[in-house]
């Protein structure tokens, strides 16, 4: 076995957060920041970790029952083991790697997919007989190590999105669908509030509300669909929803529009990106508006950027910290780097959609 890098991205939602957990789309991306891994075989037991941004080593030893017992805190290194293990990824001797990245961390932009998805290609590709899983087959494994190992409350955009790459809709839940878009001249800024986001607690909080809503309705129409809602037909049974928890179901139902509107609109050749940005716009409204996970620095960026020419913006990820997304004119996209940075936000980057995890040999 060779050496080999393993290049795993940052990935932005640009429209769906806080619906894949809801089996409905989303529309991401994954973006020219990555999460590297440097692989080289070794003749020990063990997998050895230099984790070179945070300064510290770690070692696991090679489970001859591929067991790796789960620890208290998440722990995505043996969850991933688990996971490969039960696809047949079995370890035949030991690792070095070297993780470094340029990934915004906490941020909203999937460091912690990044990881896991960038995790497993390395096993697999390390124990698989010089193959990879399928771009589906990544996706699953990761959302599996991530999400269900830990119990965890999250969807299946992030791990699936930057298992395929590219701009994708995805169709979320049981019978999950990916479809690659074709990608428009798109410039993007992301601009990062080190505002650390509680990402577990938001999720697990709005996505509570949102299905104690859906139930609520299912119980005067068994009948009902999520999927199939619109705004204009929700308006008659909402009345019978707890006042609280209407605003959730009304903002899933206009999220969802807004994300079908966006699809047929980029299905246009070449799509209008002034629209694209103003439905950006819109879908970040419901989120700061009415589901309440923005931030008011974020929301302040995101009109500054509409200031200065941005066709729209929007916060990414679980909310209340974190980064946030502009698409701009790619004449405007250095401008509003640097109109950013002078009003405050720590840091900011011209972006677009690129590739997702794959390898270089070293």
């Amino acid at each position: 076995m060779q050496s080999f890098t393993v290049h795993s991205p940052a990935r932005v939602c640009l429209f769906g957060d806080h619906q894949d957990y809801l089996g409905l789309p989303v529309i991401a991306g994954t973006i020219d920041r990555f999460m590297n891994f440097e692989v080289c075989p070794t003749t020990t037991n063990s997998f050895i970790f230099d984790l070179s941004d945070l300064g510290q080593h770690l070692e696991i030893p090679i489970d001859p029952a591929q067991c790796y017992p789960q620890r208290a805190e998440i722990d995505f290194f043996r969850a991933g083991l688990r996971v490969a293990a039960r696809y047949g990824y079995t370890p035949k001797h030991g690792l070095r790697i070297r993780i470094s990245s340029d990934i915004p961390v906490n941020a909203g932009v999937s460091s912690s997919s990044a990881l896991v998805v960038g995790w497993l290609y390395t096993l697999a590709l390390a124990f698989g007989n010089g193959t990879i899983p399928s771009r589906d087959q990544l996706g699953q494994m990761a959302f599996e190590a991530e999400v269900i190992e830990h119990q965890s409350p999250g969807g299946q955009m992030d791990q699936y999105t930057i298992g395929h790459g590219g701009l994708v809709y995805i169709n979320t839940g049981a019978s999950i669908r990916v479809t690659p878009l074709s990608l428009p001249e798109m410039s993007l800024v992301l601009a990062d509030s080190k505002i650390k986001k509680q990402t577990l607690s938001t999720i697990g909080s709005v996505r509570k509300r949102a299905t104690d809503a859906f139930e609520q309705i299912r119980q005067i129409d068994p009948n009902f669909s999520l999927e199939a809602a619109r705004i204009k037909n929700l308006a008659e049974i909402i009345g019978h929803v707890s006042p609280e928890l209407r605003h959730y179901a009304e903002a899933a139902v206009r999220n969802h529009e807004i994300t079908l509107a966006a699809l047929d609109e980029l299905k246009n050749k070449p799509p209008d990106l002034a629209r694209i940005g103003t439905l950006i716009s819109a879908h970040h409204h419901e989120l700061s508006q009415v589901l309440k996970v923005s931030h008011p620095k974020i929301d302040q960026w995101i009109q500054m950027g509409l200031n200065h020419g941005a066709f729209g913006g929007k916060i990414v990820g679980s909310g209340h910290g974190g980064c946030c997304v502009f698409l701009v004119p790619e004449a405007k996209q250095n401008t509003l780097c640097h109109v950013l940075l002078q009003a405050g936000a720590p840091a900011v980057y011209p972006i677009k959609i690129d590739q997702g995890c794959h390898h270089t040999s070293s």
